[in-house]
């Protein structure tokens, strides 16, 4: 009989994937609802910062609402719907149109005070300053002062 270990987080991140393909898969299905389409986000930890960009192709920035608390990101906004009556060779569109709302949870906290917004060529960039106690500290330890003090007092004493 084969004997294995049970790995319980395994499986919990395994259901959780499975929960998430079934709800992307509801929410493409819907046409025309509210949930017809939401931004790619793209999360980068570049040190003392995070760097979110969003992909709006076609989007004014003014029908878009970022709010930024220490601990998540939420961007939502709406499309808006062209007119096809205005372009009578529109034979076909697959464009999303509708609402959208995204809220993305961070990794680490952020100063929400002090986050910077960029929107050029459809992408919206959002430069997100860490806390303090959030960045990564780098301490140098000086060997040279070590190699100089010696490991052990009493022994060096003693070798005297």
């Amino acid at each position: 009989m084969l004997m294995r270990s049970w790995q319980p987080f395994t499986e919990i991140e395994t259901i959780r994937q499975q929960l998430d393909k079934v709800f992307d898969q509801l929410a493409t299905t819907k046409d025309n609802s509210e949930a017809a389409w939401m931004p790619a986000l793209e999360l980068v930890d570049a040190g003392d910062n995070f760097v979110l960009k969003a992909q709006l192709p076609g989007i004014d920035p003014k029908d878009v609402d970022v709010q930024v608390t220490r601990e998540a990101i939420s961007i939502s906004g709406e499309r808006r719907y062209e007119n096809t009556d205005e372009k009578p060779g529109c034979v076909r569109s697959e464009f999303r149109y509708g609402k959208f709302h995204r809220v993305l949870t961070l990794p680490a906290q952020i100063q929400n005070d002090s986050v910077q917004a960029e929107c050029k060529d459809g992408i919206l960039t959002l430069t997100l300053p860490k806390v303090q106690e959030a960045r990564n500290k780098v301490v140098k330890i000086n060997l040279a002062e070590i190699a100089g003090t010696p490991a052990n007092p009493a022994l060096e004493q003693a070798n005297q």
